[in-house]
């Protein structure tokens, strides 16, 4: 199991050190073993169609990638609990998206939106995470699956 210290730096590290993270104003809520959540405000400038004020799908995209690669991170260092925490911070350096699918169920309405994640299957190389993103009232806005670059 990730110390939790090592998990808290994930946050950090995705929620406070990606420039892009930042500008969408992502905070995670929540960050363990089993499951992410990251939240995030609507504000103007996440708007995609500015006549219905609904988020752009590219917020709703990207919202839902950072959720799933933050679990396949937290994949990753379940399957090498005891690697040495700078050989660990190498291989998440070398994290990436391989695949991602996205299904948009609803138009993004909403004053505050979250994304979750779980992981459905970690391997060696490749992490394959499930996300979802509601509002605050618990609509399913969209559904993604992930495919992740992990070793």
């Amino acid at each position: 199991m990730p110390k939790p210290e090592l998990i808290q730096q994930l946050a950090e590290a995705f929620g406070e050190k990606i420039p892009f993270n930042k500008l969408l104003g992502l905070h995670f809520d929540k960050l363990d073993r089993d499951s992410c959540e990251v939240s995030f405000h609507n504000k103007p400038e996440l708007v995609g169609n500015y006549i219905q004020g609904i988020l752009h799908g590219g917020v709703i995209a990207s919202a839902i990638d950072v959720a799933g690669g933050t679990m396949a991170a937290i994949g990753l260092m379940q399957r090498n609990p005891e690697t040495h925490q700078q050989e660990l911070l190498e291989k998440l350096s070398r994290l990436g998206t391989i695949d991602l699918r996205i299904d948009y169920v609803r138009p993004g309405r909403g004053e505050r939106f979250i994304a979750s994640a779980k992981v459905l299957r970690s391997g060696n190389k490749v992490a394959v995470v499930r996300m979802e993103l509601h509002n605050e009232q618990q609509t399913l806005i969209a559904l993604g699956t992930g495919t992740y670059l992990i070793g």
